[in-house]
C-alpha cells in the first residue's frame, strides 16, 4: 500500500510524457510541410538574436510596464519550475523534501526564492487578467479583432488563471508544510525551512486545522501542484502558450536580412538575367514549380514555424497601417490562420493518415485577396514582433501566386506593371522625361 503514491505518481508522469512527446511529434511534422531553406549562417548573430530576445525579451521592455510582468511571469515560472525536480523526485522515490538535507542551510533561502517568484507571478497575471477582462486594451478585444474572438481570448484567460492557481497552490502547500513543522508531526518534523516570506501570511489562515486536516491540505496541493504542472505540459501544446519553447529556435533562425529586402525567386531572377544579357540559358533548363504560395507546403518551414510561435499579443496588428485605417489585414491573422491551416491538416492526418489531403487551400479558404492586397509592405508588424515572426513574407508569397500564377492582379497594379517594363519607372513618363519637373 505503501508504494501506491509512487505508481500513481509514475502513470501520470508517463502519461503526460507520452500525451506531450505526441504532440510535439505532429507539430514537427506540420512544420516539415514547408519548403526547405537554409538558416544556419551568421551563427554568432543569430545566438545572440536568441538570448537578446528569447531569453532576455528585449523587445517587449519597449512598454516598461508590460515588459516587466511579462518577465516576472516568464522568469518566475521557468525558474520556479526548477523546484519541479525535487517534486519529481519525491513523487518516485516516496521521500519528503528530498534536497533539503544535501543542500543544508542553503535549502530554506532557494524555498523562499522561489516563493517571491511564486508571487510575481501570481501578481502579474492578476494584472494581465484585469487588462484583458476589465480594462479592455484594445488589441484583445474580439469585437475590434475578429480573429480573437472564441478559443483565442479563451486560451488567455484559462492559461493565466490557471497559473494564478498553481502559485496559491504552492505557496499554500508551503504554509501547511511549516505548520507541520512547528508542531512536529510525523515527517514533516524532520526538516527545519524556518518561516516563508510568502505563504507565512497564509500560515495564520489555517493555523486552526487539526493535524490531519493539514496533512490532507499539504498532500492535496501537493498533487493539485504537481498535476497541474503536468496538464500546463500538455496543454501549452495545443495553445497559443507554445512560444514559451519555440521562441528560442524561432529568434535562432530568424531572418537577418534588411527588413527593407524582399527576396526574388530565383527562377525569375535567372529568367530576367537571362532577358538582359547578363546569363546564359542553361541547356537543359530545370522545371521552374509554382510563383509564391497557394498553401501552406508552398511556404517556407521557416513561415510554418512562425504561426506556431505567435503569441497572439497583437503588437504587430497594432503597428499596422492598414488595419489602423479600417482595413480587412491583420498581421496577427495572418499568422493564426495560418496555424489553423496546419492544425485542420493535422486532424485530416488522425482521421483517415499521413497521406490524406483535403481541398483546402490557405489562399482562399482562410486567407482573403482583400486581406493580403492591403499591405504596405512597410515592416512595421515584422519590426514589433517580439520573436521575429515574420507576417509579411507569408503576404508576399501568397500575393505573387495571385498574380503570377492566376494574373489576378488589381487594374491599377497592372498599370504599374506596364509602366514599370516599358518606362523603368512605375509612372507613365518615358525616361527620357523623368527629369522634366525639376527644370521649373
Amino acid at each position: 500500500m505503501q508504494f501506491i503514491p509512487q505508481i500513481l505518481f509514475l502513470i501520470a508522469l508517463g502519461v503526460t510524457g507520452y500525451l506531450a512527446g505526441k504532440r510535439v511529434f505532429l507539430i514537427r511534422k506540420t512544420i516539415q510541410l514547408g519548403k526547405d531553406e537554409d538558416r544556419t549562417d551568421r551563427r554568432k548573430e543569430r545566438l545572440r538574436n536568441m538570448l537578446l530576445l528569447a531569453l532576455g525579451q528585449k523587445k517587449m521592455f519597449r512598454k516598461p510596464v508590460v515588459g516587466i510582468l511579462h518577465f516576472m511571469v516568464y522568469a518566475g515560472f521557468v525558474l520556479i519550475n526548477i523546484e519541479m525536480l525535487e517534486i519529481v523526485l519525491d513523487g518516485l522515490l516516496g521521500t519528503h523534501r528530498i534536497f533539503s538535507r544535501p543542500l543544508g542551510s542553503f535549502y530554506p533561502f532557494v524555498l523562499n526564492f522561489f516563493e517571491i517568484l511564486a508571487f510575481g507571478v501570481l501578481l502579474a497575471c492578476a494584472v494581465f487578467l484585469v487588462r484583458r477582462n476589465i480594462l479592455k486594451v484594445e488589441r484583445f478585444q474580439p469585437a475590434r479583432h475578429r480573429e480573437m474572438k472564441g478559443w483565442p481570448f479563451l486560451d488567455a484567460n484559462i492559461i493565466l488563471t490557471l497559473e494564478i492557481v498553481l502559485m496559491a497552490a504552492f505557496l499554500t502547500m508551503n504554509a501547511a508544510d511549516y505548520i507541520l513543522q512547528t508542531r512536529d508531526y510525523g515527517h514533516f518534523g524532520e526538516v527545519r525551512t524556518g518561516a516563508f516570506l510568502i505563504s507565512g501570511f497564509i500560515a495564520p489562515a489555517i493555523d486552526g486545522l487539526s493535524d490531519q486536516a493539514l496533512v490532507a491540505l499539504e498532500r492535496f496541493t501537493w498533487w493539485f501542484h504537481i498535476l497541474g504542472i503536468m496538464f500546463f505540459m500538455v496543454y501549452l501544446t495545443y495553445s497559443k502558450h507554445l512560444h514559451i519553447i519555440l521562441a528560442f529556435p524561432n529568434t535562432y533562425f530568424g531572418d537577418l536580412d534588411a527588413k527593407g529586402r524582399m527576396r526574388n525567386m530565383p527562377a525569375v531572377s535567372e529568367e530576367v538575367k537571362i532577358m538582359l544579357g547578363i546569363a546564359q540559358a542553361p541547356e537543359n533548363p530545370g522545371e521552374v514549380g509554382r510563383f509564391g504560395a497557394r498553401d501552406v507546403t508552398d511556404l517556407s518551414w521557416k513561415s510554418l514555424m512562425d504561426a506556431y510561435s505567435c503569441t497572439e499579443c497583437g503588437r504587430c496588428t497594432s503597428a499596422c497601417p492598414a488595419n489602423q485605417t479600417g482595413k480587412l489585414l491583420s498581421p496577427r491573422k495572418i499568422m493564426t490562420d495560418t496555424r489553423d491551416r496546419l492544425e485542420d491538416i493535422q486532424k485530416g492526418w488522425l482521421k483517415n493518415g499521413y497521406d490524406y489531403t483535403d481541398e483546402k487551400t490557405l489562399l482562399g479558404d482562410y486567407i482573403s485577396d482583400e486581406e493580403i492586397l492591403a499591405c504596405t509592405s512597410c515592416n512595421a508588424c515584422v519590426q514589433e514582433c517580439p520573436v521575429m515572426i515574420n507576417p509579411l513574407s507569408i503576404i508576399l508569397e501568397l500575393r505573387r501566386y495571385r498574380v503570377m500564377e492566376e494574373s489576378k492582379a488589381p487594374q491599377s497594379w497592372n498599370m504599374m506593371f506596364q509602366n514599370l517594363e516599358t518606362n523603368m519607372a512605375p509612372w507613365k513618363f518615358s525616361p527620357d522625361q523623368r527629369m522634366e519637373w525639376v527644370r521649373d
